[in-house]
C-alpha cells in the first residue's frame, strides 16, 4: 500500500465519521440521540428536527460519501482503492471515533459512494427503495432494498470481481447489520411505519 492510499484512506474514514446529523440537530437545539431510535442518521434527524433538517442531514452524508471516491480519483489512485475509500467513508459514517463508533445506518452515504463508482446502480437502488417504500412503509425494509439492488445491479453490470461490486456485496452485510434493531422491532410488529402519525408507544427507525 502506497503512502498516498494509507492517506486517501485515514481521510476517508475520518470525513465519513462526521456526524452532520447530530451537528446540525445541535445547531436547531435537538439532539436526535435523544428521540426515537437515537440514531443519527437522515430519517431519525428528521423525527427529532423536521424535514428540512432531516433533507440537509441526507444530502450532506450523501455528499460525504461521494467525497472519499472521489478523493482516491483525484489522487490517481487505480479503481481497487477508490472502491476501499468509498467503503472506509461508509465504515467512518456507521462507526465514527468521534461518537464512540454509534453513528448512522449507512444508506444515504452509500448512495453518495455509488454516484460515484456505479450511477447506474445508484439510480436502480434509489428507484427500488421508493417503489418497496411505497409498497410497505417500512424504511428499513426499503433500504436493505436499496442495497440489494446496488449489488445485483453492479453485478450484473461490471462483474462480481469488480471492485464496486465487491463493496456493494460487503454493504449488504453491513446494511443488514445496522438495521438489526429493526428487524426485531419488524417481528414484535412494533416498528413504525413510513407516513402514519407517530405513536408515543412506538420505537423508530433511524
Amino acid at each position: 500500500m502506497s503512502l498516498v492510499a494509507m492517506v486517501v484512506l485515514a481521510l476517508s474514514y475520518f470525513l465519513g465519521a462526521v456526524p452532520f446529523g447530530l451537528l446540525l440537530g445541535r445547531w436547531r437545539g435537538v439532539d436526535p440521540r435523544r428521540v426515537g431510535s437515537g440514531n443519527i442518521g437522515a430519517t431519525n434527524v428528521t423525527r427529532a428536527g423536521g424535514r428540512a433538517l432531516g433533507l440537509a442531514t441526507f444530502l450532506l452524508d450523501l455528499g460525504k460519501g461521494a467525497a472519499g471516491p472521489l478523493l482516491a480519483r483525484g489522487a490517481g489512485l487505480d479503481p481497487g482503492w477508490i472502491a476501499a475509500a468509498g467503503m472506509m467513508t461508509i465504515l467512518g459514517h456507521c462507526f465514527p471515533v468521534y461518537l464512540r463508533f454509534r453513528g448512522g445506518k449507512g444508506v444515504a452515504a452509500l448512495m453518495g459512494v455509488f454516484l460515484v463508482l456505479n450511477s447506474v446502480a445508484a439510480v436502480a437502488a434509489a428507484a427500488a427503495f421508493a417503489v418497496s417504500l411505497l409498497a410497505f412503509r417500512y424504511v428499513a425494509l426499503s433500504s436493505f432494498c436499496l442495497a440489494l439492488t446496488l449489488a445485483g445491479t453492479s453485478v450484473w453490470l461490471r462483474g462480481a470481481s469488480q471492485p464496486g461490486s465487491i463493496t456493494a456485496l460487503a454493504c449488504v452485510l453491513l446494511v443488514a447489520y445496522t438495521h438489526r434493531e429493526n428487524w426485531s422491532r419488524m417481528l414484535r410488529g412494533t416498528e413504525e411505519r413510513a407516513f402514519a402519525p407517530p405513536d408515543p408507544g412506538e420505537s423508530a427507525d433511524g
